[in-house]
């Protein structure tokens, strides 16, 4: 019996450790925008949903924004579609653009939301066109000064997020997939970090966590492996035009949702077991965090107020 008991302890010492992130995220808006080979691991995936779930029923209201470049990239394949990008954005002509739209919202965000629901009918499924969540206008990429045209690219010039606020007050989880439309008609692929940060800034989240595909910013790639674990708004605004195309979108992301409110912003390798909760739920964390703060210190436990459910973004 004494045995039994000293082999089950690590598990309450756990669950006393997250009690002060439980506090203080619980009935925080939490905005996750899922993406990378994350999503095409199998034991991944299924670890993805069950810590979204674990989320859901710890009190806080978490919300996807999914990418899926894999998946576009073997659809656009199998259409002989080439894939290719520019300043870290997908070119996207009119005829890959019905392909990345039919991935999206037809196919990876299904998966996402039936996962999800394997452990209770939380997750709904909405794109970016829905109840004009995103509308966006064209955007244009810019290498060398100079501006490139890469398509029906999106940039989101407004948030309407009713439709999605009365799912979390419901108690969903909404899964929101990256696609816009213009004012126009036309329809827009959005990147799916920009799109994350652009929802948590209209919903005033506590959180927006960026899972990808490295363990976070790293301080001086290729030399070396070593991840920046903190970093303010202005320190990162000097870093962004070093940084590899591929990790641009990610940390401007970052920057514009802590520069719009958001408290926080986190990248974080998705591809390690339980990322999220070990982001959100340690004092350690994992990867590279973004505040408007002085970095280096610790990282407070305080109450914060609430925003009134309803609230207008």
């Amino acid at each position: 019996m004494r045995r039994r008991r000293e082999a089950v302890l690590p598990k309450a010492s756990t669950l006393i450790d997250a009690l002060p992130w439980l506090g203080r995220f619980h009935g925080k808006t939490v905005v996750i925008k899922y993406g990378g080979h994350a999503m095409t691991d199998e034991a991944l995936r299924h670890q993805f949903a069950e810590d979204v779930v674990f989320l859901r029923y710890a009190g806080l209201r978490p919300v996807i924004v999914h990418g899926g470049g894999p998946q576009i990239n073997a659809a656009l394949a199998t259409h002989g579609i080439e894939s290719s990008f520019t300043a870290g954005l997908r070119v996207t002509t009119p005829e890959a653009m019905e392909v990345v739209r039919m991935v999206l919202v037809g196919q990876v965000q299904r998966d996402v939301v039936g996962l999800i629901n394997r452990h209770g009918a939380f997750a709904v499924g909405m794109s970016g066109e829905d109840a004009n969540l995103f509308t966006a206008e064209r955007k244009h990429a810019f290498v060398d000064g100079a501006q490139v045209d890469i398509g029906q690219v999106g940039e989101i010039v407004e948030v309407q997020v009713g439709a999605v606020r009365a799912m979390l007050n419901d108690g969903r989880v909404p899964v929101v997939s990256s696609v816009a439309r213009g004012d126009n008609g036309e329809v827009y692929n959005v990147n799916a970090d920009t799109a994350a940060s652009a929802l948590a800034v209209a919903l005033d989240a506590a959180k927006l966590v960026v899972l990808t595909d490295v363990e976070g910013l790293y301080a001086d790639w290729p030399a070396s492996d070593d991840v920046i674990d903190r970093l303010t708004t202005d320190e990162l605004a000097a870093l962004l035009p070093d940084l590899s195309a591929g990790m641009v979108p990610k940390m401007e992301a970052c920057l514009a949702a802590v520069r719009g409110g958001v408290p926080q912003a986190h990248v974080l390798d998705g591809r390690g077991p339980h990322a999220l909760l070990l982001e959100i739920f340690t004092e350690e964390g994992i990867g590279t965090m973004v505040t408007p703060g002085i970095p280096g210190g610790p990282v407070t436990i305080e109450e914060e107020p609430a925003a009134p459910e309803g609230e207008p973004a």
